[in-house]
């Protein structure tokens, strides 16, 4: 990549993801992740995982941790699908909700 200004200062950069919309970036990513997955992916295992983001609690607006649950391809090293869990909920509620969206 050809940066003929230079490195973007962390202004620019946080003025370019402040701008992005989450849900059109969703499908998006989903489109294109489909558009580079070959077919070894229908006959491997998907490992799925949950964790919590670290530095997502915010105690000052009473935020807690924000814990996703994502499937996993090993052989194809590509993240298929994530999820946020709900605040009052589990990571195992999450699961089928992720199955669903991946067509497992």
């Amino acid at each position: 990549m050809k940066l003929p200004n230079g490195i973007p200062s962390h202004d620019t950069i946080n003025r370019v993801f402040s701008n992005v919309l989450p849900r059109l970036f969703e499908e998006l990513f989903i489109k294109w992740t489909e558009g580079i997955k070959d077919d070894s992916i229908k006959r491997e295992l998907v490992s799925i995982d949950g964790k919590c983001i670290r530095g997502s609690k915010d105690g000052f607006h009473e935020r807690s941790l924000i814990h996703m649950v994502s499937a996993w391809s090993s052989g194809n090293h590509l993240v298929l699908g994530q999820l946020k869990v709900d605040d009052k909920s589990n990571k195992i509620t999450a699961i089928p909700q992720l199955l669903k969206l991946l067509d497992i």
